[in-house]
């Protein structure tokens, strides 16, 4: 029998626990170091972290629904690498492309650094190569490397990103590139 004074409030917490069960089903990233370097308004500090989170855990993930909710529609990719779509669907169709190589990619935030309207955040990325990254099949070797970016945020959304990752390692541990000698060499 349904009691008729507690059913509304029951009605929304059955509600809010089977909305809220897809976020907690996402392995959050880690965060080691948070350093606010400038004092700025709380509700700046909270839009801007809750900006650059859903854009980590975006790359943990790789669920686009975090990357829309992370970058604004005027995205822009400051240091885009060929063949990669500029705005938006930049980082989505990278993410699509380098989990087929490595579907088990992670993220860990090492240091995140908030100055007013920029970030810093320098990050472990890790997984297996058990995919195939152009002409190189993987044999599930682990794939460890790192990367730093700087993003703008302007009005809680990520609107401009510079990046740069350690690709060399990340090629050689993939047997994409070989380094003899002080020597680089692109396996073919």
């Amino acid at each position: 029998m349904i009691d008729r004074r507690t059913f509304p409030a029951a009605l929304l917490a059955v509600l809010t626990l089977s909305l809220s069960t897809p976020v907690l089903a996402v392995e959050s990233v880690r965060i080691n170091d948070l350093v606010v370097a400038a004092p700025i308004p709380d509700a700046q500090r909270d839009a801007t972290l809750k900006a650059v989170r859903a854009f980590y855990d975006f790359w943990n993930t790789g669920d686009e629904a975090l990357l829309k909710e992370a970058i604004a529609p005027n995205f822009t990719d400051h240091t885009l690498p060929p063949g990669r779509p500029q705005g938006p669907e930049g980082p989505a169709f990278a993410s699509r492309q380098f989990r087929t190589a490595v579907p088990d990619l992670n993220v860990t935030v090492e240091k995140m650094i908030v100055a007013g309207d920029y970030v810093t955040v320098h990050m472990r990325f890790g997984g297996h190569f058990t995919g195939r990254f152009g002409q190189t099949q993987g044999e599930g070797q682990p794939i460890p490397f790192i990367a730093t970016d700087l993003v703008k945020i302007e009005n809680g959304r990520i609107t401009d990103n510079w990046h740069i990752e350690d690709n060399l390692t990340l090629l050689q541990q993939m047997g994409v590139a070989k380094v003899v000698a002080g020597k680089q060499e692109i396996a073919r």
